[in-house]
């Protein structure tokens, strides 16, 4: 089944907007639906009860799904180290939006890919989001009543952080919140095929993986994998063979270290550990229906995130999205998907995590 890799590049702003059908990295979500978007209460972490930031989104439309003309998979992720917890996906959320090709939105001709092509479409034409998030806002600042939030935690983030000097002047400062994650966009190329095929035999050269995995971290294109006990207790995971799931996954990445995001509908999630792999995926909320792997956010994200201190940051080993088999239309503008995170060993993350709540 053919792959599709996911990388980063660096592009202009204004050619990551809804109007363009983006897939993206960091700043705020491009919305598809411009009307119906998520507010705090759907994007709430299971943990810290603030809502998640977004992460990435991914256009992938149906061909042969005349309601799913355009169709976007969004996800979002809390930032709070505390809540980065081993092998648990309630700092994640995950939400489907797809539109048929004439529509309330956009025009159903292909978008002109100019600065200045249809600047009239925009989310803040249908509704108020958060200044700070980009997420549905319900609130605006009591003074200048112009700049909106989505919860009262942004709203107390933005007052420190620029808009007490500005309110009074009743302009809303544009710069990135640093709240944020660096903004990409995703760039599509398929697998080699023989490449994947292959795999199987670069299994028996475990010795040679080791150096290449060992050329990737000095490089700093191993992830999440930088931290140096990390590094030595994976590779001694390969040496004694505890895990050929790990050593499977170096090889499948081997020729493209820098892949983001792994696309494949319908197929395989390419595991990082042969540990708590995922064998119950919920149904679908909306129509009950059977859930399938739709792709996968890689380790390698995190080294384009500017995350800062790797200790004290949030850490995956893979992100795996399930959606709907039927793709069936969201009764409200967006549908809650499933998403479930593998991780290889307890971070420092979890360890501060734990030591802060036993404290």
């Amino acid at each position: 089944m053919t792959v599709d890799l996911g990388f980063v590049e660096k592009c202009e702003s204004w050619q990551l907007e809804s109007r363009f059908f983006p897939s993206k990295v960091g700043g705020k979500p491009a919305w598809l639906d411009l009307k119906n978007i998520p507010g705090e209460k759907d994007l709430l972490c299971k943990y810290c009860k603030e809502p998640c930031i977004f992460l990435c989104q991914i256009y992938a439309p149906y061909e042969d799904n005349e309601d799913a003309f355009h169709r976007t998979i969004f996800v979002f992720i809390c930032k709070k180290v505390e809540c980065s917890k081993l092998n648990e996906n309630g700092n994640l959320k995950v939400f489907r939006s797809q539109l048929p090709r004439i529509n309330e939105f956009y025009s159903s001709e292909p978008p002109v890919e100019q600065n200045d092509w249809r600047t009239d479409i925009g989310v803040n034409k249908w509704v108020k989001t958060c200044h700070i998030c980009g997420i549905l806002a319900l609130s605006h600042c009591s003074k200048c009543k112009i700049v909106n939030y989505c919860c009262r935690a942004h709203q107390v983030y933005d007052w420190k952080h620029g808009h007490k000097e500005t309110c009074s002047s009743n302009k809303i400062v544009m710069k990135k919140p640093e709240i944020l994650f660096t903004e990409y966009e995703i760039v599509i190329e398929t697998e080699d095929k023989e490449d994947a095929n292959n795999t199987d035999t670069d299994l028996i050269k475990e010795k040679e993986e080791i150096k290449k995995y060992e050329t990737m971290v000095q490089k700093g294109e191993a992830g999440s994998f930088q931290n140096e006990d990390v590094q030595n207790e994976l590779l001694n995971m390969v040496n004694q063979k505890e895990d050929k799931i790990f050593s499977k996954f170096l090889s499948t990445i081997d020729k493209y270290p820098n892949q983001i995001l792994r696309y494949s509908r319908g197929g395989n999630v390419l595991y990082i550990s042969g540990e708590s792999k995922t064998d119950e995926i919920p149904r679908c909320s909306e129509c009950n229906g059977e859930r399938q792997f739709e792709f996968q956010i890689m380790p390698q994200l995190l080294n384009f995130l500017e995350l800062g201190n790797p200790l004290k940051c949030i850490d995956w080993g893979i992100l795996v999205v399930f959606t709907c088999i039927r793709s069936c239309v969201p009764k409200n503008g967006y549908s809650i998907e499933y998403i479930w995170k593998q991780d290889i060993i307890e971070s420092d993350c979890d360890k501060n995590s734990k030591e802060s709540n036993t404290n």
